[in-house]
């Protein structure tokens, strides 16, 4: 049954768009979690090259965040406004567009790859578990972009559960290829594989995105989608589209790169204590993931429900949509993470049997996860300047937040403090990431009380 997301209980939309989008979203952050609870099977090194790879693979992400952020905003507004032709033309813009530009920086990023692991660790298996891991995955980049393209479309049009079952689907098919691809012998039961090692775990993630996309690309072009894509729309250019694709998520997508450059520079950091410190931050980036995945359900689901009533102009149900929305995700979070805090050693287990990299991880657990705390109940927030194209908030946030409390923290404790004799060592590190939490949330919070958002249209 179609769904008024302009109409009825503002709880019950919200909780019918974000929960199949949480469950959506838990699938796709699974590929992650479950690829370094595998590879922590093989050694610690595994693992902080597979964290390698995935810090710098953000920078990637970064397009694929510009376009994205666009592309809610266009889906929602033209949707909620009735447009059903436009919202076509957008959606597949939307996907030959990401794929046009994954194809240009999968070339860069392939041949760069192992100078920018090489930067941060000469370990030679960590080296080789990165670019093993990494390879693969950046070879068929193009198709990770366009599949996030379909799950947007599905979601921003109110069909999230068609999104959610095909990631779970997809999820569990990568949980299922990663033993099988990953080691000779299949952990518990004996049957003897293919022994690819950390290769196994990039191609189980490739497949099953490939498997995704299929499900997604062939659900929209069926007669069972809401709007109905042709393929002639995928072999023409619309200029006036792709420049708005380009424009509208411009901040959003120079607030990832500031948070991701500010990771790259954090994990330099984290290096000068060893590859336990790279992979013990490596878990926690995927653990953080996880967590938040609440959190970016209700920002996305939120974020269809904003920019559907903005184009309804219907704003009093937008702003109560964003409270509802933070409320739910700060409690959740709250939940999850502070049963990690009592229980750090049993997480840490989890992904790894390295004594040393879990003793590092305790510490980071209860410290970040009290940052994830704070920052929770502003996140949600967010989704109203995704949904009415107001991006330049998640861009100052990451600046300052990164670049004005967290890295300055850092040059403190690492360099200036242990001169007066005050050695802070990882957990230095780890507060960091709570001075730059509170930084962003208090800015989030701020610029969602100016307003503005109310009065933007894309």
């Amino acid at each position: 049954m179609k769904r008024d997301l302009t109409k009825g209980s503002i709880t019950g939309n919200l909780l019918a768009m974000s929960i199949p989008t949480m469950l959506g979203m838990l699938g796709q952050t699974l590929y992650d979690v479950v690829d370094m609870i595998w590879v922590g099977r093989i050694s610690g090194k595994a693992v902080a090259g597979v964290a390698l790879f995935s810090t710098i693979f953000w920078l990637v992400e970064v397009l694929n965040e510009i376009i994205g952020t666009s592309s809610v905003s266009l889906i929602t507004q033209s949707y909620g406004a009735g447009d059903i032709q436009r919202t076509r033309r957008i959606i597949e813009q939307t996907i030959v567009f990401k794929a046009f530009v994954a194809v240009i920086a999968a070339l860069i990023f392939y041949v760069s790859l192992e100078t920018l692991v090489r930067f941060f660790s000469n370990d030679p298996e960590v080296v080789s578990s990165a670019l093993n891991y990494g390879r693969i995955r950046i070879f068929f980049l193009p198709v990770f972009f366009m599949t996030y393209s379909c799950f947007t479309a599905l979601r921003c049009t109110g069909d999230p559960k068609s999104q959610m079952w095909i990631m779970l689907v997809a999820s569990i098919l990568n949980s299922i290829l990663d033993p099988i691809l990953m080691f000779e012998k299949v952990p518990f039961i004996g049957i003897r594989d293919f022994g690819l090692g950390v290769f196994g775990a990039g191609l189980a993630t490739v497949i099953s995105i490939i498997a995704a996309f299929m499900l997604g690309f062939g659900l929209l072009v069926s007669k069972h989608s809401r709007i109905r894509l042709s393929l002639r729309g995928l072999f023409r250019l619309d200029p006036a589209i792709d420049r708005k694709l380009l424009t509208i998520g411009l901040p959003s997508g120079g607030e990832l790169l500031a948070r991701q450059l500010a990771g790259l520079l954090t994990t330099k950091f984290v290096a000068f204590y060893g590859t336990a410190a790279i992979a013990a931050l490596g878990i926690g980036n995927r653990l953080g993931g996880l967590v938040f995945m609440p959190l970016f359900g209700l920002m996305s689901g939120g974020g269809t429900i904003v920019g559907q009533n903005l184009g309804a102009e219907n704003i009093e149900r937008a702003e109560k949509t964003a409270k509802a929305a933070s409320l739910f995700g700060g409690l959740v979070v709250s939940l999850i993470m502070g049963m990690a805090i009592i229980f750090p050693h049993q997480v840490m287990k989890i992904f790894v049997d390295s004594v040393e990299t879990i003793e590092a991880g305790v510490s980071m657990i209860r410290i970040m996860g009290s940052s994830f705390i704070i920052v929770s109940f502003a996140i949600a927030l967010g989704c109203v300047f995704a949904g009415s194209g107001y991006n330049l908030p998640f861009l100052l946030s990451s600046i300052l937040g990164r670049w004005g409390a967290q890295i300055p923290f850092l040059l403190l404790t690492v360099y200036v403090l242990p001169r007066f004799g005050l050695k802070l060592g990882l957990n230095g590190i780890w507060l960091s990431f709570l001075f730059s939490e509170v930084t962003e949330a208090l800015v989030i919070l701020y610029y969602y009380r100016q307003g503005k958002w109310k009065k933007v249209r894309v």
